[in-house]
């Protein structure tokens, strides 16, 4: 519904236009049963003049059998429609309702309080830009605001209004609302949110939600309706990265083929390049076509239809995107999940995954803790009841292409299904890849402690244990070097474990491949037998590609930097090539081998390695007593 206005009459083309440029406030009411949602979306409707009269009429006539404000009509009864809803006095669906102002349009969810239907609150939720918090004074933070607060922050929500509301059963008490205000600060400190706005108000009675307030001179902070028409809600918007899902491919006529889709980040324009991915083919932005004709630019939340340049593979769950601003790539992501269903989540178990991808199979793997909604405090769960939230590893047989939600909620969320109901069971909020570095063992699982002593071993193997990490491009040499210092060790009388890349890969890390993610499962593996084998006073060498400075970073950590020892074999690239006695850099060159090191991938250069070496410039040998010097000078080899 319209706010009145004069050029209604007098040039309607006018008032559409100005109307058409007025930005757009999407927000829920949320918050424990009955502390007034419904009450408070009705009197703002009304307080504004946004209630047609056969409307209002209709609400006086429930209000007599229905209502639960005496004589006064019942406002709630405006968005709660349903029979149930209306028959119990509580909100059980969304409901939604738009209207304008002069200065903005609005769209309002208004989501139910009770637990039992938090599910609603999240569908509700996930659209909206501001959410207002309700709290009744008579019983101040409950555990449902807290769930709802807590929601709100997972799913990306960053301005709150706290609305206190039904002062007028407190006596309009300043001291009581301050005494809410603070144990409201308290549970939220932790979460990301924008400074919460915080309103003394009464909704039954209107006071503060569109006119100031008499009863509340103490408070001289703006209304709600003057805080919702000026809040800024467009400063985290992303204009950088460009996403767009592709939804559906167009093909009208032999002349025309265009991909169209929402953006969901970024701002593009004819002869910008990008994209389309998982292919990673690139092109230019020839034409953005809408019904209404094309565009110059476009930008985020705009429905379009975009043409290419060169006539490139692009389907349906495809993502085009900027050409230096990749998102992240994985099977394997940590996700925030809010369990939806009455049936207990199993890990294990195969759902299917919507998401900006589209549609694939998944599975949560691991629940890594679920969240305590009164303390916020981490907990071990083997499984999830209905309405709880938290924090798993979901594996999907479809690669997935996102950013972390906080980032982009579009292209950062997703939906499980289950397959034989097909209902959803499930709103997850992506976090990142995930990562078996951070994953807890089993709490029934104790450390067995060994009866020989670490002195015991150094004596008897006259050395003191350490791990020799070799990392380098393919064909750069690590391997014979590992291979020529473990021989050097056993002629000293020392006992060693070599660790070489395409052995691991033949044995242990066999059911991997060579992903980003796959390659640091791969030096977790290796990283956590060394551990093992320096806990028994060996020595471990380890030769590996290990591209990645954090995930090299990681193998420091679980080693421990007391034992660790990180070679850089420097070989130039083009020696490597040379060498490539496997031909595997001209496969990679062909694209018959994804992401390389050195090729296709990035291989990041150790900033802070113990030692370098250069096998186009050092022999074997050479390398291999460099690295024996260092060993002795860290007390590693005894005489």
């Amino acid at each position: 519904m319209s706010h009145q206005s004069d050029l209604i009459a007098s040039d309607i083309n006018a008032y559409l236009a100005e109307h058409e440029r007025k930005d757009l406030l999407r927000f829920l009411t949320c918050g424990s049963v009955d502390d007034g949602k419904s009450t408070l979306i009705g009197r703002l409707l009304h307080d504004s003049k946004m209630i047609y009269e056969d409307q209002l009429a209709a609400i006086e006539a429930d209000s007599t059998t229905q209502g639960t404000t005496g004589d006064a009509p019942d406002l709630a009864l405006l968005t709660d429609g349903l029979k149930a809803e209306r028959e119990q006095g509580i909100t059980i669906d969304v409901a939604y309702r738009y209207f304008s102002t002069a200065r903005r349009k609005f769209i309002i969810a208004d989501t139910p309080g009770h637990e039992q239907y938090t599910r609603n609150m999240v569908t509700g939720a996930s659209t909206c830009q501001l959410a207002i918090i309700l709290i009744d004074a008579r019983h101040g933070v409950l555990a449902q605001t807290k769930r709802h607060t807590f929601i709100a922050s997972l799913l990306g929500i960053r301005n709150v209004v706290v609305a206190v509301n039904k002062m007028d059963l407190c006596e309009w008490s300043q001291d009581r609302y301050n005494e809410i205000c603070e144990s409201y600060r308290d549970f939220a400190k932790s979460l990301d949110l924008v400074d919460p706005y915080f309103l003394p108000m009464s909704a039954l009675l209107g006071d503060n939600v569109v006119d100031a307030s008499e009863n509340l001179g103490w408070f001289d902070g703006p209304t709600l309706m003057e805080h919702l028409e000026t809040v800024d809600v467009e400063a985290g918007i992303d204009l950088e990265r460009f996403r767009m899902p592709v939804q559906m491919v167009t093909r009208p006529n032999l002349d025309f083929r265009g991909f169209a889709g929402t953006i969901a980040s970024g701002v593009i324009r004819p002869g910008d390049a990008v994209v389309s991915l998982p292919s990673g083919v690139s092109s230019t932005i020839d034409r953005i076509v809408t019904f209404d004709g094309d565009l110059d630019v476009a930008g985020p939340g705009r429905a379009v239809t975009i043409t290419l340049a060169d006539e490139i593979d692009v389907s349906r769950g495809d993502l085009l995107v900027s050409p230096d601003m990749a998102p992240l790539r994985s099977h394997d992501v940590d996700a925030m999940v809010v369990w939806m269903s009455e049936n207990a989540l199993e890990p294990g178990r195969q759902y299917l995954m919507q998401s900006s991808n589209g549609v694939s199979n998944a599975s949560v793997t691991t629940i890594r803790h679920r969240v305590d909604i009164n303390t916020l405090e981490h907990q071990q769960a083997g499984s999830l009841d209905l309405n709880d939230i938290a924090l798993c590893a979901v594996t999907s047989d479809r690669e997935l292409l996102f950013d972390p939600y906080g980032t982009n909620r579009q292209t950062g969320s997703f939906i499980l299904v289950d397959r034989m109901t097909n209902a959803t069971v499930a709103a997850g909020m992506i976090a990142g890849v995930s990562s078996s570095w951070d994953r807890a063992p089993e709490a029934s699982l104790v450390h067995q402690i060994s009866e020989i002593s670490p002195e015991e071993r150094a004596a008897r193997f006259g050395q003191q244990p350490c791990t020799v990490l070799l990392t380098g491009l393919s064909a750069a040499g690590k391997s014979t070097i590992a291979t020529g210092l473990a021989r050097r060790l056993f002629d000293l009388g020392k006992t060693t474990v070599r660790l070489d890349g395409e052995n691991v890969r033949l044995g242990i890390s066999r059911d991997l491949g060579f992903s980003a993610q796959e390659r640091s499962e791969n030096l977790r593996r290796v990283s956590e037998v060394a551990r093992l084998v320096n806990g028994q006073g060996m020595i471990a060498i380890a030769a590996l590609s290990a591209p990645k400075n954090s995930v090299r970073e990681r193998a420091r950590e679980l080693i421990g930097s007391e034992h660790y020892i990180e070679v850089f074999v420097d070989t130039p690239i083009e020696v490597c090539r040379e060498r490539d006695p496997n031909g595997l850099y001209e496969a990679a060159d062909r694209g018959d081998i994804p992401q390389f090191p050195g090729v296709s991938s990035t291989y990041e250069r150790p900033t802070d390695a113990d030692l370098r070496v250069d096998t186009s410039e050092q022999s074997t040998l050479e390398c291999v007593e460099v690295i024996l010097r260092l060993m002795t000078e860290r007390g590693y080899l005894n005489g």
